[in-house]
């Protein structure tokens, strides 16, 4: 455990039941934190949380759907009713959407994005972060993406959404410092995922395997990453070791932020 300082605080995970938060839940879990897993996919989510830990004493699936007010307020209650505190927040839940010309995308699936990604981190933030201003310490990492960065062809509302996460994260982290609590986003590039696999389905529904094999192409390090890779940087930032650092965009892309464009966009 790299992490000694972690061992027995208290973190919340949403999107637990994906790629990236799955792996974020194996990983705290290892280094001895007790994790409240948040996924609205109650069944799914449940199976990480008893698959991590089959006691069921230091990892605890809850099922609640982040863009909404009452069950983000109900995840943070139950953290504190099971765990009695918070220490670190994963405010992670999010989604690709439908991939097509703007101009073709309807104001509903807009919306549905922006809801589960933008405004679910949002209530995420407003929720857990009086907890940890009353504790006078903290921890936050939002996943935002490359996305939030830079832009591809037919995808507006998801990096519409990831720019957005990059913006809160800055706000957050100005306004929590002075308490004592950091606040940082994550920017992944490709990740060998679920999520992944729809972006590559939508994109060539043909052959998938082939847009894999361009992407991976595309990637200085020749490959997308593993979603263990990603737990790795996560649990440093909320460790006391990245105690000085806060309001940072942390890309973790394999090398495509240092091209001098992003190669996976198809061009036509």
């Amino acid at each position: 455990m790299p992490y000694p300082e972690l061992r027995s605080r208290v973190a919340i995970v949403t999107g637990a039941a994906g790629g990236i938060g799955s792996a974020v839940v194996r990983r705290l879990a290892a280094e001895g934190m007790r994790v409240l897993a948040v996924d609205r996919a109650a069944d799914a989510v449940a199976r990480v949380a008893r698959e991590t830990d089959p006691s069921g004493e230091n990892v605890h699936a809850f099922a609640a759907d982040t863009t909404n007010e009452t069950e983000v307020a109900a995840y943070v209650a139950e953290a504190l009713a099971r765990f009695g505190t918070i220490d670190a927040f994963f405010n992670n839940a999010g989604i690709v959407g439908t991939m097509t010309p703007l101009v073709d995308l309807s104001e509903e699936e807009f919306r549905r994005v922006i809801d589960v990604n933008l405004v679910g981190s949002f209530l995420g933030l407003k929720h857990v972060l009086p907890v940890l201003y009353a504790k006078g310490r903290g921890a936050v990492v939002n996943t935002s993406s490359i996305a939030g960065l830079e832009s591809t062809l037919g995808t507006a509302a998801y990096d519409s959404s990831k720019h957005g996460v990059a913006g809160l994260t800055k706000v957050a982290a100005l306004e929590s410092s002075a308490r004592g609590v950091r606040v940082n986003s994550i920017h992944p590039g490709p990740v060998d995922t679920g999520m992944m696999t729809e972006i590559r389905r939508q994109r060539n529904p043909a052959d998938p395997d082939a847009d894999g094999r361009r992407m991976a192409a595309a990637i200085p390090l020749g490959r997308p990453a593993e979603a263990d890779e990603i737990s790795n940087l996560v649990t440093f930032l909320l460790s006391d070791e990245a105690g000085y650092i806060t309001g940072a965009t942390y890309r973790i892309d394999g090398g495509m932020g240092a091209a001098a464009r992003l190669a996976v966009i198809p061009r036509s």
